[in-house]
Order: structure tokens, then sequence, then C-alpha cells
């Protein structure tokens, strides 16, 4: 069979709404208040368990990459075992749908026995999205690896060295982050987000005012971004501040005020620099 790991993402989202759905109208059916539930839920327990087969497929087919993560392997393994799980459940339902269609005498018995096992599958069927989620959110299993596309590598290395570096300035690791950020700028030197980024992190993490104006002062000409040229330009006004030159950071920024009007934060700015 091919191999459809790339799918997982977007299969497994119509598992879970079709089996909720299903089941739900199942249950609802069994009041016998409104008939079109009960060929609704018939179909899309039928519908959501041949999905869930192609799922669980998509699933084995994409976890090589996401199980070698240092430390992924265990929840990559544990999130499969309650895919197959919930996947073998499904089958027991649609197993006593299809016989409460064949056996018209005893169809009732067939729903509520559905029904009940709907339920358990109900519960495995959330406890695999659950780790499905902490697979993708936490280990980032699969993020960036999915297309195969080295942009999406890239991508996902420039969120780690940003979330961490973010972290580290949180916890006033200042050297760490600085490293981070400057490794940021060394690996994406066309990138001007991250290049105001490096710059702002010479002045909080480096504690190098100096080498943060020149970077800013290089960068405010070029960028064609209006918030990123307001970033670069606040980076000027911080760093000639900290460098003792006030007057020259108020000039700065009362013309960075006087173009942004509607920024109170900036007309703020340049009345403190007073």
């Amino acid at each position: 069979m091919p191999n459809i790991g790339s799918m997982h993402p977007y299969v497994v989202h119509v598992v879970i709404g079709l089996l909720i759905a299903g089941a739900v109208l199942r249950l609802v059916s069994l009041s016998g208040k409104w008939a079109w539930t009960s060929p609704a839920a018939t179909t899309a327990l039928l519908l959501g368990t041949i999905a869930a087969a192609v799922g669980v497929k998509s699933g084995v087919d994409a976890h090589g990459p996401a199980e070698r993560v240092p430390g992924a392997r265990a929840a990559v393994v544990e999130h499969e075992e309650l895919g197959e799980r919930t996947r073998n459940i499904f089958f027991a339902v649609a197993a006593l749908e299809l016989a409460g269609l064949a056996l018209a005498s005893r169809r009732r018995w067939f729903h509520l026995a559905s029904g009940a096992v709907g339920l358990v599958g109900l519960y495995f069927l959330v406890e695999t999205a659950e780790h499905g989620g902490e697979l993708v959110y936490s280990y980032a299993g699969g993020v960036g690896v999915r297309t195969g596309e080295p942009e999406d590598v890239g991508r996902l290395l420039m969120a780690g060295l940003y979330h961490q570096a973010m972290l580290d300035r949180r916890e006033n690791r200042s050297d760490a982050a600085s490293r981070l950020f400057e490794e940021m700028g060394r690996r994406w030197p066309d990138d001007a987000e991250v290049q105001v980024m490096a710059a702002d992190s010479r002045l909080r993490d480096a504690a190098d005012p100096a080498g943060a104006l020149s970077a800013a002062e290089r960068l405010a000409g070029t960028l064609e971004d209006a918030r990123l040229r307001r970033n670069a330009t606040l980076v000027q006004v911080y760093a000639l501040a900290a460098l003792g030159q006030k007057d020259s950071a108020r000039a700065v920024v009362e013309r960075l005020a006087a173009d942004n009007p509607t920024i109170a934060r900036y007309r703020a700015l340049a009345d403190s620099l007073r």
C-alpha cells in the first residue's frame, strides 16, 4: 500500500468528527423521538470506522520521524496503541450497526449494544486525540517534517530557538538568550524580522547598546514593513538612551510619534526622555 503518512492530520479530524457524531446520534436515536437520527448514526459510524482504519494506517506511516525525536518514542507508541484500540472498538460498533441492518427484528437490541460500545469507543477516541495533541504540541512530533520540505524544518528550528531564547530571557539567563538570538541572526541573515530581534537582543540580553544601535541603524533604512521599521527605530531609541544620548533618543522617538500619531506610547516615551 502507498505511504499516506502526510494525510494523517487531515484524516484524524474526519475520524473524530464522524465517530463523535455517530455515537451521539446513536444514543439520541434510542429515545425514539427523531426517526432520522438512527440512519444518520449508522451512516456516520460506518464512515467514521472506515476513516479510523485509514487514520491508523496513516499514523503508522507517519510515525518514523516523530519517533526519532529524542524523548518522544514512548509518547508515539502510546498514541499508536490507543489509536489501534479505538479503531478496533469501532470495528465492533460497525459490526453491530451492520447486524442491525440485516436483522430488523432485533435491530433495537443491536442499537442498544452499539450505543454502549460506542460510549467506550468515545472514551478511547478522546484519549487518543489527547495523546496525539500532546505528541504534536509537547514533542513537536511531525511539526516541520510532515511535508519533507527543508523550509519547514528551518521554520521548526527558528521556532525552537525563539521560544527557548524567550524562556531564557524570562528566567534571567541573558547570556543563553543572547547566544540563541545571535544564532538566529547568523542562520537567517535575509530575514528582516529575525535581524530586528537579533539587534534588540544585543541591547536587552548582551548589554551591548553600541552594537544594537549600529545594527538597528543599518536595518531602519532597508525595512519595507512598517511594523518592523517601528521596532528597529525603538531599538535605536533605547540604545541611544542606554548610551546616555537622551537628546538624540528623544529626537528619534519624537519623529516616530509624529509619524504614528495614533500610537500614544510613542508620545509617552518621548515625554519620559525630557
